[in-house]
This record gives C-alpha cells, structure tokens and sequence, in this order.
C-alpha cells in the first residue's frame, strides 16, 4: 500500500500523504481517514482537506498539540481496512451538458487533436464515469479522474479572461468544470445548465470529492429548460 508521511505545514497543519500518484486506490485512502477523522471528532481539529494524494489536517495548536494529533492519526491509519474502495463511497451526480457551439468552443479542437470527430469526442466524454478527486482553483471546481486518453489535449497558450460558470474543459488527461465565472486555460467543450456552487444555498457545493459524476448530452431546448428551473431556484433562496 506504501509507506505514509507526515508533513509539518505551518503551525496549525499537518499533511498526511499516501503516495505520489493519481491513482484512485490511493485516493480511497485519503478520503478514508478524513472520515474516520470526521468520526473521531477530535476538539481541536479545524478542517481536514483532502487532495489527489494527501490529507491537509487545519487544526488548534493550543487545543490539540500536534505531539497529541499524530498518535491519533497514526491509530486511525492503523484501523483494520474490512473492504478496500475503489472510490470514497459518494454521490453519483448526472450533469447535463450542452456540446459545441458557443458553449465548446474548443470542441472542434479536440476531435481535430485526436483524429476523431466531435460527435465521436461527445461520445466517448459521456460514457465514462467520473471520480471526483478533490474540489479546488475556485469553490467547487471538481478535478475529474476517468477521462478517456482518447481526448487528451494541452491547455490554451494563453488563457480566456473569463470562463463563463458551468463549462466543461479539458486539459491534459484531465476533465472538470468551472462553477463559477473566472479566468482560464482549459479547453472547453460543453456547459452545464446547473450549479456547482451556491453560497445561498443550504449545501453550497453540488459536488464532494468521493463523488461519481457522468456527463449527459442535452439539446439547447433541455438546456435552457434545466437553466431556468436553476435561475428560479437561485432567486427564492435569494427571497427566503
């Protein structure tokens, strides 16, 4: 399984690391002790974070020295595993997207890259099932696990000023999409009519990592359908 690390970040962070690779089994691990750390309920522990490969425990020096926190994260790691996870045990979350056109500018691109055409990159794009390795960039922007080679491609030389929120990219062999709008590099090959990201609403993010996400094809009819139920939403919890 390899060896785990324990990483000094600052004074109120300690970093467990698992490996240093992508890998999904790897992945399990940090979301596993997240919630064990979750279920210990230690006081003094602010926040944990979990990333690709690591698990950034925040926490309260003088509520919990780390001289105290390591032995509790080392016999949480030493807990028997009963059933090894492929994933974190989350949601499977279905997003409707819209391909090409103004909302994929690059999706031409893609199919171009790869020698394949753009109803072949839609294909292949909507069939995989997801892992959601971690949220970061902006609040809730999902970092995607699964992507198909297939449609590996570089970012833009020079990234767009503004992304509008919803777009879904690529970049490398990686996919993911922008919850809100902001600048950036990856290239875009559809948009989702939902919300990533809502501080208004009671769970601000749509997505967690551990979750399963699948892209679904719409037409610009269920699209903006999709969109107006969105915008109708958003505005009576703006009301409330």
């Amino acid at each position: 399984m390899g060896a785990v690390r324990m990483l000094v970040a600052g004074e109120q962070g300690l970093v467990v690391e698992f490996g240093n690779a992508i890998d999904p089994a790897v992945n399990a691990r940090v979301h596993r002790l997240a919630r064990a750390l979750a279920t210990r309920g230690l006081e003094g522990v602010i926040e944990s974070i979990p990333t690709y490969r690591s698990l950034l425990v925040l926490f309260d020096p003088l509520v919990l020295p780390r001289e105290r926190l390591v032995p509790e994260v080392e016999a949480l790691l030493s807990i028997p595993v009963v059933e090894e996870a492929s994933g974190a045990g989350g949601n499977t979350v279905e997003l409707p997207v819209l391909y090409g056109g103004e909302f994929g500018p690059d999706l031409a691109f893609i199919a171009r890259h790869n020698g394949l055409s753009t109803e072949e990159v839609i294909a292949i794009h909507s069939s995989s099932s997801y892992l959601v390795y971690m949220l970061g960039f902006t609040p809730g922007f999902p970092y995607l696990g699964g992507m198909s080679s297939r449609l590996a491609a570089p970012r833009l030389l020079s990234p767009r000023g503004k992304v509008p929120s919803g777009s879904v990219g690529i970049a490398g062999s990686q996919t993911g999409v922008y919850p809100l709008e902001s600048p950036g590099g990856w290239r875009l090959i559809g948009r989702t009519p939902l919300r990533l990201f809502d501080l208004e609403a009671g769970r601000p993010f749509l997505l967690a990592p551990g979750d399963v996400v699948r892209f679904r094809p719409v037409d610009e009819e269920e699209y903006w359908a999709y969109l107006q139920v969105e915008e109708i939403r958003a505005f009576e919890r703006r009301g409330r």
